[in-house]
């Protein structure tokens, strides 16, 4: 553990040491709720440009640590720079979200693909973004990295754009599972030597999304999901790696099997259900609902401590899902500020 960190309340949690309050965090805490990234954001023209300019992330990364009070950072990225990584470029379209003008469809285009650290050197801005960050932070918390779980990559390269059923994506799970497999291990061994490197230039914990883990069923999760997010949890062994498979929660015992020390909740399961699958052994972190906080600040507040008292000490306090965009910054501070005054008997 860094214990040059000022303030290491996640990682002594995350450790399993006895704490004195939940840390707390949120996904997406940086965005468009933040008057500070708002100006950030209208220095660039387009989010992707945004994403490769170092001084502008780490700005937009510290934000939430200055004016909320939050207990930990995470760096300012997109999942979706693993894939034009590789070779297969994205488009972010405003509002509607991102559009890859290729997909994947053929072994052809899986063999055209890179992978490893073929990948993961075209991410150089990536980890300026890591140094600039850590700069602006000065040690005062643990900075988080984080990157999309193979499946959910997959969905969108093959997909072509984000989808309520991902059914193009599904329907090379069923009918060419043999291409399917090919393409997440690109995916995967990619994603470990980015996540390396971002380990190597500084990030403290990392995280996987597996944003659309819940599309599939529990039999496809074990077989295209479960795989790939181990064989990443082996391979990143020196921080501690979190999970987050929104709404999968029929696969919580499975994911409590891997090599992870926390798992991420959305608000679609109870904490004593979740602890009942997870066992004793790992950090939960979550999972107040993302709308809770259009509420007013005090009912935010007596949401958030109801949350907590369903929780022991074995919790990172966060949303079950990313801050929306138009929720409110009066109720997003109810949240930490309830949080942080929470005391465990």
């Amino acid at each position: 553990m860094n214990r040059m960190i000022k303030n290491d309340l996640l990682l002594r949690t995350v450790a399993g040491e006895r704490v004195e309050r939940p840390p707390v965090w949120l996904m997406r805490q940086a965005g468009r709720t933040l008057p500070g990234y708002r100006k950030i954001r209208a220095q660039v023209a387009d989010f992707k440009t945004f994403v490769k300019s170092p001084n502008l992330v780490a700005a937009a990364t510290v934000e939430p640590v200055e004016l909320l009070g939050v207990d930990a950072a995470i760096l300012f990225s997109d999942i979706l720079v693993i894939p034009e990584a590789m070779g297969l470029d994205y488009e972010l379209i405003e509002k509607k979200g991102p559009w890859f003008p290729k997909t994947i469809q053929s072994y052809e285009d899986v063999a055209s693909l890179k992978t490893g650290h073929d990948a993961a050197k075209a991410l150089d801005y990536v980890y300026q973004g890591i140094k600039a960050t850590q700069n602006l932070l000065n040690n005062s918390v643990p900075l988080l990295g984080f990157a999309g779980a193979p499946w959910t990559i997959f969905a969108y390269m093959v997909e072509g754009s984000g989808s309520k059923t991902f059914s193009k994506a599904k329907q090379m799970l069923y009918q060419q599972p043999d291409l399917a497999h090919a393409l997440l291990e690109k995916i995967t061994d990619a994603t470990i030597a980015y996540l390396q490197q971002k380990i190597e230039h500084g990030v403290h914990l990392v995280q996987l999304f597996d944003s659309w883990g819940g599309v599939l069923s529990p039999t496809l999760y074990e077989q295209f999901s479960l795989p790939y997010l181990q064989k990443i949890c082996q391979a990143i062994q020196s921080v501690p790696i979190t999970i987050f498979a929104k709404g999968a929660w029929f696969a919580l015992a499975d994911i409590a099997q891997l090599d992870c020390q926390v798992i991420g909740l959305d608000w679609t399961i109870t904490p004593q259900q979740a602890r009942s699958w997870i066992g004793e052994h790992k950090i939960m972190q979550g999972n107040l609902d993302p709308c809770q906080l259009y509420g007013t600040p005090g009912q935010v507040a007596n949401a958030t401590h109801q949350m907590l008292q369903q929780f022991d000490r074995r919790h990172i306090a966060n949303l079950g899902h990313g801050v929306y965009p138009d929720t409110p910054l009066s109720s997003i501070q109810a949240f930490v500020a309830t949080v942080k005054a929470f005391r465990y008997k």
